[in-house]
C-alpha cells in the first residue's frame, strides 16, 4: 500500500500545560489567527490574541451554541475522559453545550474509522503517532489553533513539536502521551540484575516454574527481533515505501537466531500470547515477568502490589556481545476533526484534554506516560514510567510506518517461535529476514 503524503516527524515529549485540567503554567501564547485544516482549506478554529495561562478565555467559543461534541478515547480511558469534560463544561458554565459524548474507540484503527465517514466521526480523538501522515493524506485533521500553538511549542521539547509539525509550522495534533513498552516482572522471581539480560530473565523465571510473555506474533512487539539485529525503518519515500538503515546482513540473520535459539531453549518457559495475559498471570502465580506497556500498568499494578518491578528491555547476547533489545516508542495525540461544525469549541476542549493536570491525572489513574514535562517530573517516581522513559533511549521512532510493516514484523516473530523452526539454520533465517522486508516494501 502506497502513500501519498510523509511528515517530517520525529519523536519525543509533548503536550500544553493548558491548567484547564487545572493549572499553573504561567506561559502564554502570542497573537493567532485563522487556523486552517492540514489540506489548506480554512478551519474556522479561531485564536485569540492571548491565551490565559491556565484556561483559554470564554469568548474564543464565538457565536457557537447549542454545542455537540463526540469525543473517542481508549475504553479504559472512558471514565476518566467523562470525568474531565464533565469539568471542563462545569468550567464553562455559561457557554451553552447541548451535548459532548464520550465513546469507546480502540486507537490501533482510530484513523480508519475517521476516514471511513469523518461526518459521523468524533470531533475530537485520540490516535497513535505512526497514524497521523495517513489522517494527513486523509484531510480529516484540523491542526493546532495558532493561539494555541505557542503555548503547545513553549511548554514542550524540540522533539516533541517536531514530531507533530508540519513543513508549513503548523503544529497538526495535540500531543496527550509516551507509547512504549518495557520489562515487567515480579520482584520475588526475578533480581535486578536477571532482569539486565534476556537469558538472566528467561532462566530467572523457569527456575521460579513461571512463564516470561512476549507477543511474537503481534508486528508492534516483534519488530524488536529486527530493530535489535539492526534492521531499523527510516521514513517512507515519496511513493509511500518504507525505508530501511543501511545494515549489515550477518550480524542481523546471527541475532534472529540468538532470539530463536532462547525461545526454542525456554520452550515452556519463554511463551508468546497477548500482552493482557501478564497481569492475568501475575494474578495467578502463572507468570514471572512480560514484556508490556503503560497502557497496562494498572492491571500490572493491582495484581503485583509490591511484587511489582520493571526495567528497561533486557540484553541479548549474540555471538559473545550483550545487544541492548530495540523497541517502538511513539506517542498518542488528540487530533481535531476537519469535519467537525463545531471547530473553535473542538479545539479548546483538545487543548485541554492534553493539558498538565489531565495527563497528570491519567498518569495516576491510567498508568499513562505523561509527554507534558511538568507532568514527567511528577509521576518520576513510578517505576513503570521510569522504565518507559529509559527504554525510550534505546527505541526507534514510531512514525512514518508503512502499513505493510505490521503484519510482516508479526510473520517474522511467530515462525521464530514455530515448534518445528530451526534456530540453527543460517540460510533459513536469511531467507526469512530477506522475505519479511520484501513484504513491507510490497514487493
Amino acid at each position: 500500500m502506497k502513500k501519498v503524503l510523509a511528515i517530517l516527524l520525529a519523536g519525543m515529549m509533548t503536550a500544553t500545560a493548558f491548567a484547564g485540567c487545572g493549572g499553573g503554567d504561567t506561559k502564554s501564547s502570542g497573537a493567532g489567527g485563522e487556523s486552517k485544516a492540514a489540506d489548506g482549506s480554512k478551519a474556522d478554529a479561531s485564536a485569540a490574541a492571548t491565551i490565559d495561562p491556565s484556561w483559554p478565555d470564554a469568548k474564543l467559543f464565538g457565536d457557537e451554541t447549542d454545542i455537540v461534541l463526540k469525543v473517542w478515547a481508549p475504553d479504559a480511558a472512558v471514565p476518566l475522559v467523562t470525568k474531565q469534560v464533565e469539568a471542563f463544561k462545569s468550567h464553562y458554565a455559561d457557554v451553552k453545550f447541548k451535548k459532548i459524548e464520550v465513546v469507546a474507540q480502540g486507537e490501533s484503527d482510530a484513523a480508519t474509522q475517521i476516514i471511513n465517514d469523518p461526518d459521523k466521526a468524533a470531533d475530537v480523538f485520540g490516535f497513535p503517532s505512526d497514524q497521523l501522515d495517513k489522517l494527513i493524506a486523509a484531510k480529516v485533521l484540523s491542526p493546532v489553533t495558532k493561539g494555541f500553538a505557542a503555548t503547545v511549542e513553549s511548554n514542550n521539547g524540540a522533539e516533541s513539536i517536531n514530531a507533530i509539525k508540519a513543513e508549513s509550522g503548523d503544529l497538526l495534533a495535540y500531543p496527550e502521551a509516551n507509547n512504549g513498552y518495557y520489562l515487567v516482572y515480579d520482584n520475588t522471581a526475578l533480581t535486578a540484575d536477571d532482569a539486565k539480560t534476556l537469558e538472566g530473565t528467561l532462566e530467572a523465571c523457569k527456575k521460579a516454574g513461571k512463564q516470561f510473555i512476549m507477543d511474537c506474533g503481534d508486528g508492534f512487539y516483534a519488530c524488536t527481533f529486527a530493530f535489535t539485529a539492526g534492521v531499523k525503518i527510516n521514513g517512507l519515500n515519496a511513493e509511500g515505501t518504507q525505508q530501511f538503515a543501511e545494515y549489515n546482513e550477518k550480524d542481523a540473520v546471527d541475532t534472529l537466531m540468538a532470539f530463536a535459539k532462547l525461545m526454542k531453549d525456554y520452550k515452556g518457559t519463554f511463551s508468546s500470547q497477548q500482552p493482557a495475559n501478564i497481569s492475568t498471570g501475575f494474578k495467578n502465580g502463572k507468570v514471572a515477568a512480560g514484556v508490556d506497556g503503560s497502557w497496562n500498568s494498572k492491571a500490572d499494578k493491582d495484581a503485583l502490589g509490591d511484587k511489582l518491578a520493571a526495567a528497561k528491555l533486557p540484553t541479548i547476547n549474540v555471538n559473545g556481545t550483550d545487544k541492548d533489545l530495540v523497541s517502538l516508542f511513539g506517542y498518542k495525540y488528540i487530533g481535531v476533526n476537519s469535519h467537525t461544525k463545531f471547530q473553535r469549541s473542538a479545539q479548546i476542549l483538545a487543548y485541554y484534554l492534553t493539558g498538565l493536570d489531565c495527563q497528570k491525572e491519567r498518569a495516576t489513574e491510567l498508568g499513562w506516560g505523561p509527554t507534558n514535562t511538568a507532568a514527567q517530573e511528577a509521576a518520576s517516581s513510578d517505576p513503570l514510567l521510569q522504565a518507559a522513559s529509559a527504554q525510550s533511549a534505546n527505541a526507534v521512532p514510531q512514525v512514518n510506518i508503512a502499513p505493510t510493516f505490521w503484519t510482516a514484523m508479526g510473520t517474522l516473530g511467530s515462525t521464530m517461535y514455530k515448534d518445528d523452526w530451526d534456530p540453527s539454520n543460517e540460510a533459513k533465517t536469511k531467507d526469512l529476514l530477506n522475505k519479511v522486508i520484501a513484504q513491507i516494501k510490497d514487493e
